[in-house]
C-alpha cells in the first residue's frame, strides 16, 4: 500500500484511539460502509477511478460527499486515500484503510512493514501530514523549530544517536527514550511525530528523516498561506467563499494574504505553496496570446513599429 497513506492512517487512528475504543469502532464501521458504497455505486466508482480527475479533486469530492454523514476520522481517511493513490487503485485503498481501522478497533497488532529509505520517509511524511492538519501556521513553525533542534541534538550526541539507530533495540524502547527526552519540553505534536519517525522510518536514517521532516513542515506552512493578488478589493463574503474553496483544495484551513494589483484588470492570481491558479483577465490575455502566437509577439511581426507584410489583411472581430 502507498507509504504516505500508511503513515497518514497511523496518525489518524492513533489520535482517534486516544479518545477511546468506541471512536475506533465507529471509524471502522464508517470506513467499511464507505468502501461498500464506492463498490456498489457505479457513477461514484467511475468518478473516483477516472484517470483524468486530479487527486485533489477526488479528495474534495469525497470530503463534500461525506460531510455530516460519517465520523470525522473516517471522512479524513477516505478522502486522503482517494488522493494518495492512482485513480484505479482508489477502491483497493479504501478497503485497506477500512481493514486497518478494524484491526485498530479490535486491538490487533499491526507492525509497519520494512521499506526502503525513500518510501520510509514518505510513510513518516504521511503521519506528519495528518498532524499538520490540526495545527495553525504558528504551531507548524514551532514544530519545525523543535524538529530542527532535536535533529541537531541527536546528530551531535553519539550515545543518543547510537541508541536511536540501534536496530537490535526494541522500537518501544527507542520510542520511550524519545518520550523521556521530549515530553513536557515541546508540544505533544512534536513528540508524536518523532516517535513515529522511530517506528515508521529506518533506524539508521533517523537524523536524515528528522531533517527531511523539517523541510516538509516548512512546505506545509507554505501550503497554509494562500497569497492572493486581486485586481480589486475582496469583501468579507468573497473572502469566506474563497477560503472555503481553498481549504477543500489544500485539505487544511487556509490563511489568505491579499494584495491589490490593478494591472491584473480583473479576477485574481492565487498561490498556495507550489500551486498557482491564474484567474485574472491579464492571465487569460497572456494565455490567449501564447495560444494564437506560440513564438510570442516578437516572432509575429506585430511588435512595436512593425508593419504587416505586403498583401496581409487584418480583420478584427465583428468586421464584415
Amino acid at each position: 500500500m502507498n507509504p504516505t497513506l500508511q503513515g497518514y492512517t497511523s496518525a489518524v487512528l492513533e489520535a482517534t484511539g486516544s479518545t477511546g475504543g468506541g471512536a475506533l469502532r465507529t471509524t471502522a464501521n464508517d470506513l467499511e460502509a464507505i468502501e461498500q458504497l464506492v463498490l456498489a455505486n457505479g457513477p461514484l466508482n467511475a468518478a473516483l477511478t477516472d484517470t483524468t480527475m486530479r487527486p485533489a479533486i477526488r479528495r474534495a469530492v469525497m470530503l463534500d460527499l461525506l460531510s455530516g454523514k460519517v465520523s470525522d476520522p473516517a471522512r479524513r481517511l477516505a478522502a486522503f486515500a482517494c488522493a494518495a493513490v492512482r485513480a484505479p487503485e482508489v477502491p483497493a485503498a479504501l478497503g485497506w484503510v477500512a481493514s486497518r481501522a478494524r484491526h485498530a478497533a479490535e486491538g490487533t497488532a499491526f507492525d509497519e512493514p520494512v521499506l526502503g529509505l525513500v518510501q520510509a520517509r514518505q510513510r513518516v511524511g504521511g503521519f506528519a501530514t495528518a498532524v499538520y492538519e490540526d495545527l495553525s501556521t504558528a504551531e507548524l513553525e514551532s514544530l519545525e523549530d523543535d524538529l530542527f533542534r532535536f535533529a541537531r541534538i541527536v546528530g551531535s550526541t553519539p550515545a543518543l544517536r547510537s541508541a536511536l539507530t540501534d536496530r537490535d533495540l526494541e522500537i518501544e524502547a527507542r520510542q520511550g527514550l524519545v518520550t523521556q527526552l521530549l515530553e513536557g519540553k515541546v508540544r505533544s505534536s512534536t513528540v508524536s511525530v518523532v516517535r513515529y519517525a522511530v517506528a515508521g522510518g529506518r533506524a539508521r536514517d533517523i537524523v536524515g528523516t528528522l531533517d527531511w521532516l523539517v523541510e516538509q513542515t516548512a512546505k506545509a506552512r507554505g501550503w497554509r498561506i494562500a497569497r492572493v493578488r486581486a485586481a480589486a478589493p475582496i469583501d468579507e463574503g468573497q473572502r469566506g467563499e474563497l477560503s472555503d474553496s481553498l481549504t477543500s483544495l489544500a485539505g487544511a484551513p487556509v490563511e489568505l494574504q491579499v494584495v491589490i494589483d490593478e494591472e491584473l484588470l480583473s479576477g485574481a492570481v492565487i498561490q498556495i505553496g507550489d500551486l498557482q491558479v491564474d484567474a485574472s483577465a491579464r492571465g487569460r490575455i497572456d494565455a490567449l496570446r501564447e495560444h494564437l502566437m506560440p513564438g510570442g509577439w516578437e516572432d509575429s511581426g506585430f511588435h512595436t513599429g512593425a508593419r504587416p507584410a505586403s498583401g496581409t489583411t487584418i480583420q478584427t472581430e465583428g468586421a464584415n
